[in-house]
């Protein structure tokens, strides 16, 4: 009889929280009961909902991050060949730091003047320019390459 009577001041005790947690408007504790257990069920539901938008986000991003990994960015790709005014130079490397500002010192040491350029720095630099010697002086492709990359190995 003791255990009873305590079980039952214990509920009655609870009976306000229950009332609050679950915005229960009724007085009797069967139905505080169960609109307490609807509101965990409803808050269940809530929860099963989150776990499913998470798993799927964590789906995209690897999805998202496999595709990056295919895209094999190229490290350093350095390419001159002679046209028809001077030299047409064309350059992809990672973007970061003072790349495309290095390249430009370069063809300014090498008396080199940039005619047409065209430049992106999306997901790497990549830079297609023509350059024009100021003086009529040899130059080769391949000595104009070989300080282009010098520069982008300098960042």
């Amino acid at each position: 009889m003791v255990v009873r009577l305590q079980r039952r001041t214990a509920m009655h005790n609870m009976r306000p929280y229950l009332r609050t947690l679950s915005r229960s408007k009724s007085v009797k504790r069967k139905y505080v009961i169960m609109d307490a257990l609807l509101c965990i069920y409803k808050l269940k539901l809530k929860l099963e909902a989150i776990e499913r938008e998470l798993a799927n986000l964590i789906a995209v991003k690897r999805e998202y991050l496999s595709l990056m990994k295919e895209l094999q960015l190229p490290k350093k790709e350095v390419e001159v060949e002679k046209g028809e005014k001077g030299f047409i130079v064309r350059v992809t490397c990672e973007k970061g730091g003072d790349k495309l500002v290095s390249i430009l010192e370069v063809f300014e040491e090498m008396g080199l003047t940039v005619s047409h350029a065209r430049v992106s720095c999306n997901l790497y630099l990549s830079m297609e320019a023509i350059v024009v010697a100021e003086e009529e002086r040899a130059l080769h492709a391949k000595s104009i390459a070989q300080a282009v990359t010098k520069a982008i190995e300098r960042q």
